[in-house]
């Protein structure tokens, strides 16, 4: 039975403080050693600072164009024009409204050039973090030690990286504020416009003002609500992506810790393990693994096997049993369910290093006298 070993990990925990999970090696991955930076430094003290981009001649504003060559949107603020003051009271309240589209404008273009730099921090910090992530795989692909400290160390920078990506999408959410008064005051203006149309005492060239000031404002709404989406939008991509980098990184410092990289050989069968490990068929345990040998190899099977049972119910609780065989006299099933006890702790701290919660785990003893040996049997609940 072929098992797809895709790294997904929608279902598996997101945690990026696993404080000993290098403990055995002597190595400490903890949140310490690798701490956020701030929501306002995120990206300024670990990471390349992007270029500024200045506005161009005739107030169009050039973005800065991120890594890999991908520009962001150009935003081209509106030119607020001019009038001449009629002396009429609606004139004046012209003139204030002209004043206040032209405040939004020159936020327009501020804003805009906030998320042209937020999208280079951010991209850089991806660089980093993909960059340590790939080193840390092709080490583990070709085969390291257990707790390498120079994978610890990549280990940390993976983490660095990723929590200036937290950071920046903190960033972007408060430009996503910023921006979205900036489009409450832009519709309140246009109302305000509307209204004034209707005020006595205009003479034809405040109405002709009026008109123009009505299509600047329009038009400006209109380059307000864009920058808005393609905020809300990195913040979306942002979010999911770095949730689900979370997961990788637990599974990634496991597999540092046991030397092994997790899911790492797409094909593997259940037969192809060795220590007897099997999958149960429909309805029975999601996995029975037979503790017929020492040093019983079973972490890439349970991987595999809890990355499925997720993917189609990532709230899943699960119960691991240890299963001890009835055989011999009474001492003997008492060694047997010491044994099948141990080993059902062994398979649970696997568990939660491939990133399960504890809480979402439970454990159980039972006897079968069909067993030939200890087993642990994991269920889904």
């Amino acid at each position: 039975m072929g098992l797809a070993l895709a790294l997904t990990l929608s279902g598996l925990a997101a945690c990026s403080d696993i404080d000993s999970m290098f403990g055995d090696d002597g190595s400490d991955m903890s949140a310490s050693d690798a701490a956020a930076p701030t929501a306002d430094s995120a990206g300024a003290s670990t990471l390349p600072q992007p270029p500024s981009a200045a506005p161009a001649p005739g107030g169009s504003m050039a973005a800065a164009p991120v890594a890999g060559g991908a520009p962001v949107a150009t935003i081209t603020p509106v030119t607020i024009d001019g009038g001449a003051d009629t002396g009429t009271q609606v004139n004046r309240t012209i003139q204030n409204l002209r004043n206040q589209m032209a405040g939004i404008e020159q936020k327009l273009a501020a804003n805009a050039q906030r998320l042209a730099d937020l999208r280079n921090q951010g991209a850089n910090a991806a660089g980093a973090y993909q960059q340590s992530k790939a080193l840390i795989t092709t080490r583990l692909q070709v085969g390291t030690t257990k707790g390498n400290p120079e994978l610890v160390s990549q280990w940390n920078n993976a983490q660095s990286a990723l929590d200036a990506l937290s950071g920046n999408i903190n960033q972007l959410n408060a430009l996503g504020t910023d921006v979205s008064n900036d489009s409450s005051n832009a519709h309140f203006a246009l109302d305000q416009i509307g209204a004034t149309f209707n005020v006595s005492g205009a003479v034809d060239e405040d109405h002709r003002q009026l008109s123009l000031l009505e299509d600047e404002t329009s038009q400006t709404i209109v380059l307000v609500d864009r920058l808005l989406k393609e905020v809300s939008d990195d913040v979306q991509r942002q979010t999911s992506y770095v949730g689900s980098e979370r997961g990788s990184l637990t599974v990634l410092a496991s597999a540092i810790k046991n030397g092994e990289l997790y899911g790492g050989t797409p094909g593997l069968t259940a037969t192809a393990a060795t220590g007897g490990m099997q999958l149960a068929s429909a309805g029975t345990p999601l996995v029975v693994i037979r503790f017929d040998q020492p040093n019983v190899d079973y972490q890439q099977i349970l991987y595999a096997a809890l990355n499925q049972a997720l993917q189609a119910r990532p709230n899943a609780d699960f119960q691991v049993v240890a299963v001890a065989p009835t055989k011999g006299n009474a001492a003997s099933v008492r060694i047997a369910q010491t044994a099948a006890r141990r080993h059902a702790q062994e398979v649970m701290r696997s568990m939660t290093d491939m990133g399960v919660p504890a809480t979402r785990l439970g454990v159980a003893s039972a006897t079968d006298p069909g067993a030939a040996d200890s087993e642990v049997r994991v269920f889904v609940r």
